[in-house]
């Protein structure tokens, strides 16, 4: 996005912007690693599963969805990234348990979400070295528990069914039957405190229980609802014979060890997919219970519940503080880490220094470079919209009236106004919060701020992209082109747009420049006129594109980078630029320059001039979605882990090419 106009404009402004984005980032602590870019969120996301240090209640362990091990020594006040296991991003950490006999001692299972696959790690270091169980390899799992009695023991739960270590993890046996048409899917697990060998199994059909470590299994299911699945299976420290267990079909207790269950009362139907349960290890009769759609407390042993929570709130674990049990952690999907000081009663988030957030869209307001907006997606109520005025330092949410949509672009009109594409239509930010364009075309009409509504559309289908070109605002979408010449406010469809689904739109003094996945359009007027340009013959496939100062067309795809000068008529490759798969393209007007990066969780952000000769590049330390330039700086928005910027240490030492 470019505006030539407003260029002496906002001169002032873009320096003061750049001087104290550098002081404050020169003056910013590097992190472990001194290549890498600095983490600076938006936080939350999703989070998985908690295990605490039993010599240290404040020094807590954090799994996530993404394969990243997280650590707090405040008692979850803040976090920061401890290690990845495996180093893979496809994993999901469900369960960690801490050794009570060596805290050093960690053991952690992982699954891979749409795979039957995952893996058992252990680590001896509090969990800076991991070592994989060669034994344990491909088995996805599920649930995982540790001998009160006996801390050399330990259960796994996986898809294929129940496996258990004598020596702390490091071999292990199958206990399950291999053929058993029932012991499989173990999604939960309990070991009696009194004897290693009475284990609890609960499957995605109903829990199992052994007496003699495995050797013999049979079913508990009496007085629970048929084909229920058993997400979590608690037992009374005390009282062991006092069982709690949660079911898709609701909350159960049994006072004998199983033998008899009887359904809980007081959680309607609608938040019965109870995901964990957790007792109070001081207060016997408080029991949390997290469900998908909330959190429920009981004081007295499950008599009465309460939810103590908004129902938009999934909840995937709960930990109290076994010395100071008012205090109160859940992990959740979208908004991180809750906590609460009054024992489960209100909450309040607590994910400083941990961030698990999918950026998909970025945008630098064109007055003031640091203050910067990025769009996030599966994240709902939590996500939308987050806004920094420190060039990505500190974030507020700004998502009031998104209404959970996702965030698939961002733009700037040419009155200042911030525009968002979401999977269902385009947003109007205002200061009562976002305005669907619905709402803004019904507004105007009744303003009489309109002459005539021929050609306006309302469209409520994903918006890919949106680009700027003087005072024309242009939006790429599932079914065609929108333009607006009144900075948003009402749209029309640009003529010949329609009918294709338009991932990639890039505009430039008149020129305009469409992407599809199989299609590749340019208009030298405006869009009064489209021509069909065939892309290079290599490219299979178009993932993004950008035009620069000089009306250069550069188009990018798993082939590699390709760039024309005389729009689309013939194609050229950059010299010695040997890199593939290239993911997004952004042209930085300051500099002149086309900045890459490349799908496949690479971690590199290349830049190359507009002449297709100066080529250099930065290796981030992260898995980046795009690369942006924020003053003198650049920032990248990783698959994962929200934003990243680059440090002042290593904001000048960019490397040619030919020394990567």
């Amino acid at each position: 996005m470019k505006f030539n106009s407003n260029a002496g404009k906002f001169a002032a402004a873009r320096s003061v912007a750049c001087f104290t984005l550098s002081l404050v980032l020169w003056l910013m602590p590097l992190t472990a690693h001194a290549v890498s870019w600095i983490s600076v969120g938006p936080d939350g996301g999703d989070a998985r599963s908690f295990a605490v240090d039993p010599t240290d209640h404040n020094h807590i362990y954090l799994g996530t969805v993404y394969g990243w091990l997280y650590e707090s020594h405040d008692g979850g006040s803040s976090w920061a990234r401890l290690a990845q296991p495996g180093g893979h991003d496809n994993q999901v950490i469900d369960n960690i348990v801490v050794d009570p006999s060596n805290p050093q001692h960690l053991i952690l299972g992982t699954w891979v979400v749409d795979y039957t696959d995952g893996a058992i790690f252990s680590s001896n270091d509090g969990g800076r070295t991991w070592s994989q169980s060669a034994q344990m390899l491909g088995q996805s799992i599920r649930s995982l528990a540790i001998s009160p009695s006996n801390p050399k023991i330990v259960i796994a739960g996986a898809l294929s069914g129940v496996f258990r270590s004598a020596d702390g993890g490091v071999t292990w046996e199958r206990i399950s039957p291999l053929a058993s048409a029932e012991i499989h899917e173990v999604e939960s697990l309990a070991i009696d405190p009194r004897d290693p060998n009475v284990i609890y199994a609960g499957t995605w059909h109903l829990p199992w229980k052994t007496v003699d470590g495995g050797a013999h299994w049979f079913n508990i299911k009496h007085g629970i609802i048929d084909d229920s699945d058993v997400f979590s299976i608690i037992l009374d420290p005390v009282t062991p014979d006092v069982v709690y267990l949660s079911a898709c079909s609701g909350i159960y207790k049994s006072l004998d060890a199983g033998n008899e269950f009887v359904k809980v009362q007081g959680i309607p139907s609608a938040a019965r997919r109870t995901r964990v349960l957790m007792q109070d290890p001081k207060h016997l009769n408080i029991v949390f219970a997290g469900t998908t759609e909330g959190l429920w407390r009981t004081s007295d042993a499950g008599s009465k519940w309460m939810t103590t929570t908004s129902t938009d709130v999934i909840v995937n674990d709960v930990y109290v503080d076994p010395t100071e049990p008012d205090h109160v952690l859940l992990a959740t999907d979208h908004s991180g880490v809750l906590a609460s000081t009054d024992g489960g009663f209100t909450f309040h988030g607590s994910n400083r220094g941990f961030t698990q957030r999918q950026i998909t869209a970025y945008v630098s307001d064109f007055r003031n470079p640091a203050r910067v907006y990025v769009g996030v997606v599966n994240d709902k109520q939590a996500g939308g919209v987050f806004a920094s005025e420190n060039g990505g330092l500190s974030w507020t949410q700004r998502s009031i009236g998104l209404e959970g949509r996702d965030v698939f672009s961002l733009g700037q009109a040419p009155d200042g106004t911030i525009l968002a594409g979401t999977n269902h239509g385009i947003a109007r930010w205002s200061d009562a919060g976002w305005v669907p364009s619905s709402q803004i075309r019904e507004a105007a009409a009744r303003g009489r701020q309109l002459t005539s509504t021929t050609g306006l559309v309302t469209y409520d289908g994903p918006v890919y992209a949106i680009q700027v070109d003087e005072n024309l605002v242009y939006a790429a979408t599932h079914d065609g082109v929108l333009l607006s010449r009144t900075a948003g406010t009402t749209w029309q469809w640009l003529s010949g747009t329609r009918g294709t689904d338009w991932r990639f739109i890039s505009v430039s003094n008149g020129i305009i420049a469409l992407g599809g996945a199989h299609d590749l359009r340019i208009s030298t007027d405006g869009g009064s006129t489209l021509r069909t340009v065939p892309w290079p013959t290599e490219l299979t496939q178009l993932t993004c594109l950008t035009l620069d100062n000089r009306g250069q067309l550069w188009v990018g795809g798993r082939e590699g980078l390709y760039y024309s000068i005389n729009r689309g008529l013939t194609w050229r490759t950059v010299p010695n630029f040997p890199v593939s798969n290239i993911s997004s393209l952004f042209f930085d007007d300051v500099n002149s320059r086309i900045l890459i990066t490349q799908g496949s969780r690479g971690r590199m952000v290349y830049a190359v001039g507009t002449d297709g000769v100066k080529t250099f590049w930065w290796d981030t330390g992260w898995h980046l979605r795009m690369a942006r330039t924020v003053g003198d700086h650049l920032i990248g928005a990783t698959l994962y882990d929200g934003m990243v910027v680059q440090p002042r240490m290593v904001a000048s030492p960019s490397k040619p090419l030919s020394q990567k």
